[in-house]
């Protein structure tokens, strides 16, 4: 096996105790290893992948997406170059085409198995040949394979998709081109390994392709402003009145990191219907053929004014050993923190948030799982601090990401009589099963709903969406420089809310036309949350006929009603955009199903894929390059694209204990997940691309990381002596964050019989709303059962504590915080 200096490293790390090497005898066998320098294929032949040019339209909540790979030869013999990357789960890709000596060669949508078979069969008769499918494990990776690309020749290939757009709670509509995509753990017990496991990584500095992206807007209530992550040019308005604009990404840009365009409407909540024409070429009686429908609604209810004290909230939290990366795509310079301590700081604000009286359990998993408690407990002071002190001692110490074995532990165990169980999954998605996951989630959802947040760049949008859909919860990605904690918080709040129930649509429309349902009704709504659903009409209507619908659910025994009218004219396109987010929509419900494997599910599918031109997990575009004026003669190289390598920093000397973290060197715990399997490993990294500079340099890179972890803030000081009933104590620590002593707050109570319990309570909450304000969303839940509380026990004084309160703290927070 080809390894390099990475592999001497990692082989040393995993067996400590089998391998005493002098540090010296490691050195010279690193050094005789000849470490590359720059981006080079293991056979030191150049990346035929040179550049990625990226169309976006935005309407609305939809975009439609256009991506061109160029694609060069620089080798003697003809080559097949195979790109693997990620897409949203939820893009429908219907169309892929290439572009040869100026000839435009259009895909066919086939059976995959078919595909395949075309394209094998046209590079054995030396055809140039074109295949694009979807990964049969997840539905967020797809490969590009252009085959029998002949030396010095270029050729372009160009996949289209259209995807819906979801709304962040700040109103922004969130488009993301994904660059990341992370190596996907599959369990030994799966049989087969990861397709992410063989593909080239490259230093993200040394990548050999660029990306040029340019973004149209369109909103009919106008576009106010765009934001990204990335170098913008300034928006420009294509209409006076502001309804169109474009922007492009900054000349040069690396395709180093996920690409995010936040959008903002000037209403962006306001519920709308879509209506599209059939296609007059498609098959009667086909989706395609008839007139697709798009609402999208976002139901308005008042906010529960007391949150619910029942419920079994059971925390899995990933502890593989990617989750020492950083949050900011792993980087080595970055100075946010790493995913494992978010994952603790997050998991303290929502154990302080529980309400008394309710059950909750904590799980780790990696290669193993464990938990707090062997069931779920009470929500106690003695259980929360017991909990508490077990998330101190959290580490990514796990190895692989294996969710699947703890989720049917979970689901194994009885749920607690009049808690409905509420499931919040933390983990950064690098999973290798993802269907199976998602089908264990989808076949327990009548139990409990699924709260799952994606963390880092590269999470599996197929895994988080996936089981969230599956089980009625909501989904949240956490990347570049976002907190965790407010989303968490968000959900949290939104799990404690009572539930929505009764959900239908009723639907008003005039003689001769029918309606089918194409998507399913949510089966939860939250407050703040957009939903989108698919239907067909058929049959036709007058030009100014219209149609009514109505969205109607229960919420704490009261009926609601949000209605709309809407005209019933579709608008003629050959886009057919509302048509393929349909399809897209049915066959990834089929493909959730629990009967997903039966011969029925799967011709539905098929028929689905094959009559809208959508891929599925069962089909695949290929095209065939048929006018060759000779067959491409010489022997057939593969050549695999890298990806960026992010958290894959340089190798460095081994030296000592002091460089180990959890039994890994800390240069390497962010690289990759530690499998036990060393030979899984090993293999992994000879696939991987030399990094650029010295194999042995600079300890000191190793100790500024391993003491990067920023200081506890305040405002965690505070939460984390707050008691399980919402209380503070009185105490020296509470004084210091304060900025007093714990005399001077004695001193200052106005009513010295006055509990001081109260006292520090009424203080910390004003505390809060001074100090804390730009993270309200983060402790408003704890602050609701301190509230609660102080109120209970205050009485009539509560108004003169809290005046006293804004003097000492030099604060003017309103008494009507404390409903005064």
């Amino acid at each position: 096996m080809d390894l390099h200096c990475n592999s001497v490293l990692l082989y040393l790390a995993l067996k400590p105790n089998e391998k005493q090497v002098e540090i010296n005898e490691v050195n010279r066998l690193v050094s005789a290893m000849s470490c590359c320098c720059g981006l080079l294929t293991r056979s030191k032949h150049p990346v035929p992948l040179k550049g990625i040019s990226v169309d976006v339209q935005v309407r609305g909540f939809v975009a439609d997406v256009s991506a061109t790979l160029k694609y060069k030869n620089e080798e003697e013999n003809p080559l097949e170059a195979v790109f693997v990357f990620p897409m949203d789960n939820e893009s429908a890709v219907y169309s892929f085409e290439a572009l040869v000596d100026g000839k435009r060669i259009v895909a066919e949508i086939q059976e995959k198995k078919e595909a395949h078979q075309t394209y094998e069969d046209a590079l054995a008769q030396g055809q140039e040949a074109f295949l694009l499918e979807e990964d049969e494990s997840s539905g967020d990776i797809f490969s590009c394979s252009v085959g029998n690309l002949p030396p010095g020749q270029e050729a372009g290939v160009t996949l289209a998709f259209v995807r819906e757009l979801p709304v962040e709670a700040d109103g922004a509509v969130r488009f993301v081109l994904p660059a990341v995509l992370n190596p996907r753990y599959t369990p030994q017990a799966a049989g087969e390994q990861s397709v992410t496991a063989g593909i080239p990584r490259a230093p993200k500095e040394t990548l050999p392709y660029t990306l040029q992206l340019s973004a149209s807007l369109q909103s009919p209530y106008g576009v106010s402003r765009v934001q990204s992550n990335c170098s913008l040019t300034p928006l420009q308005y294509t209409k006076d009145d502001k309804t169109t604009g474009q922007v492009s990404l900054g000349p040069g840009h690396k395709f180093d990191r996920d690409v995010e365009l936040l959008i903002y409407y000037e209403e962006a909540n306001k519920p709308s219907v879509g209506l599209e024409a059939g296609l007059p070429s498609a098959k009667a009686g086909s989706l395609m053929s008839e007139t697709a429908l798009m609402l999208s609604f976002y139901p308005r209810f008042p906010e529960a004014e007391e949150q619910s004290r029942c419920g079994e909230f059971i925390f899995l939290v990933d502890r593989s050993g990617s989750m020492e990366c950083r949050m900011d795509s792993g980087d080595w310079d970055s100075a946010s923190p790493m995913r494992i301590d978010s994952a603790k700081e997050t998991l303290l604000l929502l154990l302080k948030s529980l309400p008394l009286g309710c059950y909750f359990n904590i799980f780790g998993f990696g290669s193993d799982f464990d938990s707090f408690f062997p069931e779920s407990v009470e929500y106690t002071q003695q259980t929360m601090d017991s909990a508490l002190e077990k998330v101190k001692g959290m580490a990514a110490d796990l190895g692989g990401t294996e969710i699947l074995e703890p989720l049917k532990h979970i689901f194994s165990q009885a749920g607690k009589a009049g808690h409905p169980r509420q499931l919040f999954v933390f983990t950064d998605g690098e999973v290798g099963n993802t269907r199976e996951v998602i089908s264990e989630v989808s076949r327990n959802a009548d139990n409990h709903r699924c709260f799952a947040f994606g963390i880092g760049e590269g999470a599996s949008t197929a895994l988080i969406k996936g089981i969230s859909q599956a089980a009625g919860g909501t989904a949240e990605f956490i990347t570049g420089k976002e907190r965790m904690q407010p989303k968490a918080l968000r959900s949290l709040k939104a799990a404690l809310q009572p539930a929505v129930k009764s959900v239908s649509l009723q639907w008003t429309l005039p003689p001769g036309m029918k309606l089918a349902m194409v998507s399913r009704l949510p089966g939860a709504i939250f407050k703040g949350q957009r939903s989108i659903v698919y239907t067909l009409l058929k049959g036709k209507a007058d030009e100014t006929a219209e149609g009514e619908v109505s969205l109607e659910y229960t919420f704490k025994d009261e009926t609601f009603k949000n209605q709309m009218r809407f005209p019933l004219q579709p608008e003629k396109t050959s886009r057919a955009t509302i048509h393929r987010l349909a399809a897209k929509t049915l066959v990834a419900g089929l493909d959730r199903s629990n009967d997903r494997d039966s011969e029925e599910v799967k011709k539905r599918i098929l028929e689905t894929s094959l009559q809208s031109g959508v891929i599925s997990p069962l089909t695949a575009f290929v095209a065939v390059n048929k006018d060759l004026n000779q067959p491409i003669q010489g022997p057939l190289t593969r050549r695999d694209i890298p990806l960026p390598a992010f958290g894959f920093p340089m190798p460095m000397a081994l030296g000592g204990a002091g460089m180990m973290r959890g039994g890994v060197p800390v240069a390497m715990s962010c690289c990759m997940q530690m499998d036990s399997d060393l030979s899984d490993s090993l293999q992994y990294l000879s696939s991987v691309d030399s990094y650029s500079g010295a194999c042995l340099s600079d300890e000191s890179a190793v100790t500024e990381v391993a003491s990067s972890k920023t200081p506890e803030s305040q405002l965690l000081k505070l939460v984390s002596l707050q008691n399980a009933d919402g209380s503070w104590t009185l105490s020296a620590s509470l004084a210091s964050i304060l900025g007093s002593s714990e005399a001077e707050l004695k001193a200052k109570i106005p009513d010295p019989s006055m509990d001081p319990a109260v006292w520090a309570t009424v203080l910390a909450v004003i505390w809060l709303h001074a100090a804390g304000a730009e993270q309200r969303e983060e402790w408003e839940l704890l602050e609701a059962k301190a509230v609660e509380w102080v109120k209970g026990r205050a009485g009539a004084a509560l108004g003169d504590l809290v005046g006293a309160a804004n003097v000492l703290l030099e604060a003017s927070v309103d008494a009507g915080v404390f409903g005064l």
